[in-house]
């Protein structure tokens, strides 16, 4: 009786550390964070890896960071819909987003980072 509930322990103990919680900024809507989970798992780059909250064109909108291993990587611009609205950086340094320059946005918060 005690090995079958010594073994229940250790299975329970097991699955609630192989279980990663992201620590994803509260408020956050559900689709984004849903975004941040497979981007979580997608990113190779270890660090600088982000996702921040800017006000852009009068909306809310998140950026995707893949970290800076690469210098031709971009970063996303998803807006709180989670609709792509367009890429930054990259080999050609873009800055605009819907015929608008990215500086011109405020920065809110960051919502997540690895």
């Amino acid at each position: 009786m005690k090995t079958k509930i010594l073994l229940l322990l250790i299975i329970t103990i097991l699955g609630i550390s192989s279980c990663q919680k992201l620590d994803i900024e509260e408020g956050t809507p559900e689709c984004i964070q849903n975004l941040i989970k497979d981007f979580d798992k997608e990113q190779t780059c270890n660090n600088e890896v982000n996702v921040k909250k800017y006000t852009f064109q009068g909306e809310t909108v998140y950026v995707f960071n893949p970290g800076n291993c690469s210098a031709d990587l971009t970063s996303e611009v998803i807006d709180s819909d989670c609709y792509s609205i367009g890429f930054l950086g990259g080999i050609s340094g873009n800055t605009k987003i819907n015929g608008g320059d990215f500086s011109n946005s405020i920065f809110e918060s960051a919502v997540w980072e690895r």
